[in-house]
């Protein structure tokens, strides 16, 4: 997001009247005259407003088609992070089902656990009632296989006599469905408790708490928060409402794009909510600078249509700018092979996409039709002020900024060190993956998954697969040492050695116990296959996968953890090369990396504090875990940069202009915040607001994602904008603009235009506003 000061020299008869109707009271109609080629932007507003009607149809006929396909099409979507290509899990995977034929397809997806405290399997009641929910179950559409098996030493019955298993296999999560409701009627019928676990249920689950957190975070919470944000900074409903109108038809429009591509491509649930929340914030931030400026330049005299040329010529152009510069940097995203990181890539993309294209064009159209009636309904209290100069508001940032220039290198080191101590946490971040057991307990995968790990702690609905190829005729001897190996082993279970029907594949299946997706069994996989299968099959020159979904879970950190270096210097080498040529400073362009980088360290510091250590974690309502989800800490740091060259870049426009028309660094920073103090910490509260929807949920990883992007805007608002920047500019001084000699062949990229419209021609007393 970018706008710039005053564009060019406001003409004296022009700034003796301020406020939205000045253009009606001062002798002066301000028109555009010739002044060279207008801009992409300016074009494009132009060409909105002077087609207002049709552009507005256009974009009505496009979300009623969007909602047609969303209605239709957006279905189907995944709750399951996998690698995409080649692993060595789907390639266990694939040799498995080759050897097991028809009978792999026919494995559980998921248990149903019946226990009773009083009764044991063998007595009637007990059986009855486990044949009765057979029955039932049976009778659910998509359930293709249920087994049930009471007899004594059978793996289905508890070693207490207790409890009994009911193993089905669904074709989906949305069949696992009548599956639930038939538990949860059973649950407490008579002395019976029934939970259900597997993962169609987890699944199932997963999209229900995603709905549910879309509804209470984005929507309950973020969105009326920003509602009254906007009412603050504009003082008046209309002018705060547009901006809210702007963001759902982006969303809308986003959401039929991704309705289109999940025909074609596999794209997670939580699409939904990532475009819901970066539509709600591109979409209002974009809006709040463009009406901004259009308010600012009727304010400064100028016409309807002049005001909405300057407006295409300068804030336009800069979220343009902003939003190409966001879409970029989130493309990184696209490096890693995974689905959900992907898939929230893609979301990000497509909304901010749509965001930009809204605003450039749907909004001028809106501002032509409306005109100064977008200052309708002002506010009563802070909106009598409207449309005049925030004279007292820069006074204040003005002396602050000041004080923090006046003793800088102390302003610096202590702000500085402060971030610095955030950041320490982070040293002690690990990552991993939230599973079934970071559920809120009222959930049936929850209730499963507990019932479960109680009376069947040695089985395991999701056992490791490894499966042996070629070698000498030892593999089987080899293969049946390692299961007497893992039988003993704590981590593991005694296990099931299979061949194919040529002998050419064999098998060894083994439980795994505890969450399959924790920490802790991705190491004792990653142990298996780094130490014990070497061990047990040296010099048998067979070679040996391992599968599963805990292998999965393995192949999946692997994927995210390798490509980090190459989408972090794609994100940073980005970011510094748009910068230096924005700005034409080596100076300005590292200064900027680097106080990025120190936000985003201090964000992973409290992230880490909170979630990891638990300290202040009761305060926010989170629950303490061992890890971070693995694809949080990539995905926030490209969204931070993303949002935080957002606001750099509006200030530091609004700094270079100063410095050229003033020479003095200081100066230039002192006023720069002033000026952009009320925009910048408006939008700032709105996209924390909204990633505070986020945290507000009930999914730990969106609950990490929204808690430490929130935090890092807060500092980046903050002490990083009205403390280290400036002192640090201070400090350099005119070193703050160099630029080598030898790069002087560089572009000259504009974020903003600085020419505004000049005075055309006075226009006589009593002529038509031309408002």
């Amino acid at each position: 997001m970018s706008e710039s000061d005053e564009v060019g020299q406001t003409h004296p008869r022009a700034a003796r009247v301020v406020g939205p109707d000045a253009a009606a009271k001062t002798d002066a109609v301000i028109t555009p005259t010739s002044r060279g080629p207008a801009g992409l932007t300016e074009r494009i507003a132009v060409a909105s407003a002077s087609r207002a009607r049709r552009v507005l149809v256009i974009w009505g006929a496009a979300v009623v088609v969007a909602l047609i396909l969303i209605g239709t099409s957006l279905s189907g979507l995944s709750t399951s992070a996998h690698v995409v290509g080649t692993t060595q899990s789907s390639q266990a995977a694939a040799l498995y089902g080759q050897a097991m034929g028809a009978s792999a397809g026919q494995r559980p997806t998921d248990v149903i656990v019946v226990s009773s405290k009083s009764s044991a399997v063998g007595d009637r009641n007990f059986q009855k009632s486990v044949a009765d929910l057979v029955a039932q179950v049976r009778t659910s559409p998509g359930v293709t296989h249920v087994a049930a098996d009471l007899s004594a030493g059978s793996q289905f019955v508890s070693s207490d006599q207790h409890a009994a298993l009911i193993a089905l296999r669904a074709a989906n999560d949305a069949d696992i469905k009548p599956v639930v409701r038939d538990v949860q009627a059973a649950n407490g019928s008579g002395e019976f408790s029934v939970a259900v676990y597997g993962d169609h249920t987890v699944g199932n689950d997963f999209t229900t708490l995603s709905a549910s957190d879309l509804q209470h975070g984005e929507l309950d919470f973020g969105l009326p928060i920003a509602i009254v944000i906007l009412l603050l900074v504009f003082g008046a409903v209309v002018a705060g409402l547009v901006p809210v109108l702007m963001a759902l038809l982006s969303i809308i429009v986003g959401l039929g794009i991704a309705a289109l591509l999940a025909r074609e491509f596999s794209l997670s649930v939580f699409i939904v909510n990532m475009m819901t929340g970066m539509g709600l914030a591109l979409g209002i931030d974009y809006s709040l600078l463009m009406i901004s400026r259009f308010r600012e330049e009727r304010g400064h005299g100028h016409g309807k249509q002049a005001a909405i040329r300057v407006t295409g010529a300068t804030a336009n152009r800069a979220v343009l700018f902003s939003g190409s510069t966001f879409v970029v940097a989130l493309l990184g995203m696209l490096l890693v092979p995974v689905t959900i990181l992907r898939s929230l890539a893609a979301g990000a993309v497509i909304v901010g996409v749509v965001s930009v294209a809204v605003a450039l064009t749907l909004l001028p159209a809106m501002l032509s039709l409306m005109g100064d009636r977008v200052n309708s309904l002002r506010l009563p209290i802070v909106g009598k002020n409207l449309g005049r100069s925030d004279a007292a508001e820069a006074r204040i940032w003005t002396a602050v900024t000041s004080r923090v220039m006046r003793r800088p290198a102390v302003s610096l080191a202590l702000a500085g060190g402060l971030m610095v101590l955030a950041a320490v946490p982070a040293l002690g971040l690990h990552t991993g993956q939230s599973g079934v057991a970071t559920l809120p307990d009222n959930l049936p995968s929850k209730q499963g998954y507990l019932a479960v790990q109680r009376y069947f702690p040695s089985q395991s609905q999701d056992p490791v697969e490894i499966v042996s190829v070629g070698g000498t005729g030892s593999a089987r001897s080899d293969l049946a040492k390692l299961e007497a190996v893992l039988a003993a082993d704590p981590r593991f279970g005694p296990g099931v050695v299979q061949a194919s029907p040529d002998d050419k594949i064999l098998t060894l299946t083994v439980p795994i116990r505890g969450d399959v997706v924790s920490s802790q069994d991705v190491a004792a996989v990653l142990s298996l296959r780094q130490q014990l299968i070497p061990s047990a099959f040296a010099g048998s020159g067979a070679k040996v996968y391992v599968g599963g979904k805990t292998a999965d879970e393995a192949d999946y950190f692997h994927a995210v953890s390798s490509p980090t270096p190459y989408v972090l210097a794609f994100i940073l080498g980005l970011s510094f090369l748009l910068l230096m040529l924005a700005f034409r400073s080596l100076t300005i362009a590292a200064v900027s990396v680097l106080l990025n980088l120190l936000s985003a360290g201090a964000a992973y510091g409290l992230l880490t504090l909170v979630f990891i250590h638990g300290v202040g974690a009761g305060i926010f309502g989170f629950q303490k875990v061992p890890v971070i989800d693995a694809w949080v800490p990539l995905f926030m740091f490209s969204v931070l940069f993303a949002l935080s060259m957002d606001y750099q870049v509006f200030l530091m426009s609004r700094i270079k202009e100063r410095y050229d028309q003033c020479g003095s660094t200081r100066e230039a920073v002192a006023g720069g915040v002033a000026s952009t103090a009320r925009i910048i910490t408006g939008a700032a509260l709105i996209i924390v607001a909204v990633f505070a929807g986020f945290a507000r949920g009930q999914l730990l990883q969106f609950e990490e994602m929204g808690f430490g992007v929130a935090v890092a805007l807060i500092l980046d608002a903050t002490l990083i904008r009205l403390v280290i920047l400036p002192s640090t500019l201070s400090l350099l001084g005119q070193r703050s603009w160099y630029l080598p000699r030898w790069l002087d062949w560089l572009p000259h990229l504009q974020v903003d235009s600085p020419e505004a419209p000049p005075i055309d021609h006075p226009r006589a007393a009593g002529a038509p506003s031309p408002a």
